[in-house]
């Protein structure tokens, strides 16, 4: 029979943008090293981030207890789909709700001033990407968030930038 959630499978790849699917079906295929078909669970986290998506701990934990759930800890295309979809269509921003958001600001500003100031930028990109930031990148961050110019990013403009 069909799995539960196949319609839904099958709503998600008829509103994806067919450059989407590509995008999904080719980060699939570079992380199913055996070329089973199947994503060790293991593997996810980082295929995801190498789509560009930054899931939290506690969202990579519910998506490792579903996938270990399943045959074996592994995730098949179909899943992966269902998993990545409404992520690229951008509902992340939805599912990334103000409490979420609001709890990664607060841990950002360091100083607790309401305002997270290039320093604390930095900081927090570092501990997202785990990695440095080249000469120049956090300014040209800055700027795009810095709504009112003042040199700081507040919870509103970062509001702005995630709450579609």
């Amino acid at each position: 029979g069909l799995k539960p959630g196949y319609y839904n499978q099958i709503f998600l790849l008829a509103e994806m943008e067919a450059d989407d699917v590509l995008e999904l079906q080719e980060a699939f295929k570079e992380f199913d090293y055996d070329q089973d078909g199947y994503l060790n669970y293991k593997d996810v986290a980082e295929c995801m981030r190498t789509m560009g998506y930054m899931p939290t701990e506690m969202e990579l934990l519910e998506i490792v207890q579903q996938i270990k759930m399943r045959m074996g800890g592994l995730m098949d295309f179909e899943d992966f789909v269902e998993l990545m979809g409404p992520r690229m269509m951008g509902e992340t921003a939805h599912m990334l709700g103000l409490k979420e958001l609001q709890s990664a600001f607060t841990q950002f500003d360091l100083d607790g001033d309401g305002k997270i100031n290039q320093e604390e930028l930095k900081e927090a990109i570092k501990s997202m990407l785990g990695e440095k930031l080249k000469k120049g990148e956090l300014e040209e961050i800055v700027k795009e968030l810095d709504i009112n110019a003042d040199g700081n990013i507040d919870f509103e403009e970062i509001k702005m930038m995630f709450v579609l």
